[in-house]
């Protein structure tokens, strides 16, 4: 009786692990019940992991600058960007070094170049309504 109850309890393990391998190499055809099982899981995952687990994707609290920035390419070499001197937080005539001046220049392109951008030099320009803005030639 004892050798019979544990062929039994191995063959369900067998067959456990026979049903394991199957769903691991995907061995089921279209419409089948194991088929639909897998399918499940992997929507409850996709759909179910946002809620369960934070990714820490959330929006940047950062808003935007309040005027528009011009971005141009430079035929290759990196960027040039023109920001207006109102959206950077720096004087016009500062005496900083130049890192203070990269750095603050950087933060100020940062919400349309992303941060993956080098300032490689920079000048203050005056448009023909007389607005001073800063440009700022840049590379990725």
């Amino acid at each position: 009786m004892q050798a019979s109850a544990l062929s039994e309890l191995s063959n369900g393990k067998g067959t456990m692990n026979k049903i394991l391998k199957s769903y691991f190499y995907w061995t089921y055809p279209r419409g089948s019940y194991h088929y639909d099982v897998m399918v499940t899981l992997i929507l409850l995952f996709i759909f179910g992991t946002p809620w369960l687990w934070n990714y820490g994707d959330k929006p940047s609290n950062a808003a935007g600058p309040p005027h528009p920035i011009q971005v141009i390419g430079d035929g290759g070499r990196g960027l040039i960007i023109t920001v207006q001197a109102s959206d950077v937080n720096l004087d016009l005539n500062t005496k900083d070094s130049d890192q203070v001046v990269k750095k603050a220049l950087r933060k100020a392109i940062e919400p349309v170049t992303g941060d993956a951008v080098f300032v490689n030099s920079w000048q203050t320009v005056q448009d023909s309504q007389g607005n001073w803005a800063w440009k700022v030639w840049a590379r990725r």
